[in-house]
């Protein structure tokens, strides 16, 4: 799978911060709108500029070289039903000219003009998910999400269709059999619900331009189950990449459909639309797809359903019961729109290859996500400034501690070429499966985020897990230790050199687990608050007001990484320090539920589970490389 990259605009709106709009970078000022990436596609050599809109605004041109883009225009997703064995939302509806594409679904290259220069750019809401009452009460489906679109007087209105909502449970007092309702029909259609007589998935949309359809947008939702087969289950919502699968035993068990790989933010594809997971009333709950859609609920034991993620277009996850409000159905993702244009070539020129190559301050900065290769030529002889940080903890299940954060190293090395350095990117760990005091005790945390290394000197250890009920957090080197576990006198591990311990479990009160430690301090204990330790800025280097690294932290600050999750139970404890989550570090869950992943390529700690759920997944780390431009 390829890495998801989060940008940055995507993660403040994610965490309720006012939105940023960043001044081209480069000197180019041929166009405007939304948040600026300027990068390098390694494979042709060509250097793009996006304009990235994640909320609704204008995208203005005045070079007349402009003469075309290429495009990407995201619907919302739809939700996933309210409870009792649900439906998954359909993703919205993807169009597209990139060459990513497939040529089947590959649009046309779009014209642009600088009489008038002005394209009004419409962004989707992802839409509401299904309130689950008590049976015999109705459920309802979920909401179809909002179109997305941008659009000229001088060009044909590129318009993509909201992701169809899920099907629900329908099971009105005195009714025999009643039939489950159908996926909602959209970009891609919503799961059907599951019921003695099953919800069939919605339909895939196409959208009818001035003269000939347009290309198919989506695909299908999943049915629901066989009529009552055990385990009862909705279908997955339909993708851009695939249709819903169907719910039930024999079916699938209702994954969502999967998204399509783009890389058109920055050099490095991430996927769009993917659908949303059936719920399972007893059984496995479906999966959404391709990691980005959300997650079907589960009736017994307890999961609360989960959204499709911000600004993908992604479809939320169908409820499992009928136990509201844990059981509702979840909201789908907001859309996206890009657009991207070739820049002059005096823009910027890298003097080595690897990773997303992009140019702020003077300086080329590599941004590698996933593992790779940093070659430099005959010709280099620079001393380069690095950031290397390790993948972040997996969380602890019920009263879980916060997973740590990985280990966290900047400093200058001197490369001269020829040389090939590799890149590991660390994984993020695992969470645990259900555990606590409700439910039984499970073995040791093992959920380790995974090293990352400058080649094999310049290398960190990812963090230490959090523990489940009941235990002690991992202790790590080179990396920040995990949160102990609630309701036992629990320790917190011990993190070294590049990171810091983590927060002891409470045996009383709260029983709160404790906080992950950050690369920045160390985590709270569970009685004093279970938050995750702080994460750490990155160097004024890398502060580019496009980047597309780090995350939000305390005091309006940014570009922060490797935070320590916060532990579960009681109230929850921040990610990332208190008044977070910082650092994009996951909060700890609360009661019944589920703590929160930490955001990928952020290194931070994942948020422990509240009792009786199953803890998170910690984020994966990154490396970045600066030097002379």
């Amino acid at each position: 799978m390829a890495p998801i990259v989060t940008s940055l605009a995507s993660i403040v709106k994610q965490f309720g911060i006012g939105a940023v709009i960043a001044a081209p970078s480069g000197g180019y000022t041929g166009a405007s709108g939304g948040v600026i990436s300027d990068y390098l596609d390694p494979g042709p050599g060509i250097r793009y500029r996006a304009h990235i809109f994640t909320s609704s605004g204008t995208f203005t041109v005045t070079d007349s070289a402009i003469t075309s883009v290429e495009y990407l225009v995201v619907a919302g997703g739809g939700g996933g039903a309210g409870g009792y064995q649900a439906g998954g939302g359909g993703a919205g509806g993807l169009r597209s000219n990139h060459p990513n594409i497939p040529a089947p679904l590959r649009e046309s290259s779009l014209p642009v003009s600088t009489s008038p220069g002005s394209y009004t750019v419409t962004v989707g809401a992802g839409g509401g998910g299904g309130i689950a009452g008590p049976a015999p009460s109705l459920t309802t489906s979920g909401i179809n999400g909002s179109s997305s679109s941008i659009s000229n007087p001088n060009i044909t209105t590129i318009t993509s269709q909201g992701g169809g909502g899920g099907g629900s449970y329908y099971s009105p007092t005195g009714t025999t059999n009643p039939p489950a309702t159908p996926g909602n029909p959209g970009g891609s259609g919503g799961g059907g619900g599951c019921s003695p007589v099953s919800g069939s998935g919605g339909t895939g949309n196409r959208v009818t331009g001035t003269s000939t359809p347009a290309p198919a947008q989506g695909n299908n939702g999943g049915p629901g189950g066989a009529p009552y087969a055990s385990p009862y289950g909705g279908g997955g919502g339909g993708g851009a990449g695939g249709a819903g699968s169907a719910g039930g035993a024999s079916g699938g068990l209702g994954a969502g459909g999967s998204g399509l790989p783009i890389a058109i933010e920055t050099s490095t594809a991430r996927f769009y639309a993917a659908g949303g997971g059936g719920g399972s009333y007893d059984g496995t709950n479906g999966t959404g797809g391709s990691s980005i859609g959300g997650n079907g609920g589960r009736g017994t034991p307890s999961i609360t359903a989960t959204a499709g993620a911000f600004n993908t277009g992604s479809g939320g996850g169908g409820g499992g019961n009928t136990s509201a409000p844990t059981d509702n159905g979840a909201a789908g993702g907001s859309g996206i729109v890009v657009v991207r244009y070739v820049l002059p070539a005096s823009s910027g020129t890298a003097k080595a290859t690897g990773g997303a190559i992009s140019f702020f301050g003077g300086k080329t900065i590599h941004t590698f996500t996933s593992s790779g290769t940093f070659t430099t030529p005959g010709t280099f002889n620079e001393t380069v400034e690095y950031v290397v940080v390790a993948g972040g903890a997996g969380a602890g299940g019920g009263l879980g501690g916060g997973g740590g954060a990985g280990g966290y190293r900047t400093s200058t090395t001197p490369i001269t070429g020829p040389s090939a350095t590799t890149i590991t990117i660390g994984a993020g760990g695992v969470g645990h499966l259900i555990d606590g005091p409700n439910s039984g005790a499970l073995p040791a945390p093992t959920g380790n985020g995974s090293n990352s290394s400058f080649g094999s000197p310049l290398s960190v250890t990812g963090g230490g897990a959090g523990a489940g009920y009941p235990g002690n957090g991992n202790s790590v080197t080179n990396g920040s230790g995990g949160g102990g576990s609630g309701a036992v006198a629990s320790s917190g591990g011990t993190g070294t050199i590049y990171g810091n311990n983590g927060g002891a479990g409470d045996p009383g009160g709260l029983r709160r687990g404790g906080g992950g430690g950050g690369s920045g301090g160390a985590g709270v204990s569970g009685a004093s608050g279970a938050h995750g330790g702080l994460g750490t800025q990155l160097p004024a280097t890398f502060r580019d007001p496009n980047s597309l690294v780090g995350a939000p932290g305390p005091s309006g600050s940014y570009w922060v990484a490797a935070g320590g999750g916060g532990g579960g139970d009681g109230s929850g404890g921040s990610g990332g320090g208190p008044g977070g989550p910082y650092a994009g570090a996951g909060p700890g869950g609360s009661g019944p539920t589920r703590g929160t992943s930490a955001l990928q390529n952020t290194g931070s700690g994942a948020g422990g589970g509240g009792n009786g759920t199953a803890g998170s997944n910690g984020g994966s780390g990154i490396v970045l490389i600066a030097y002379p431009t």
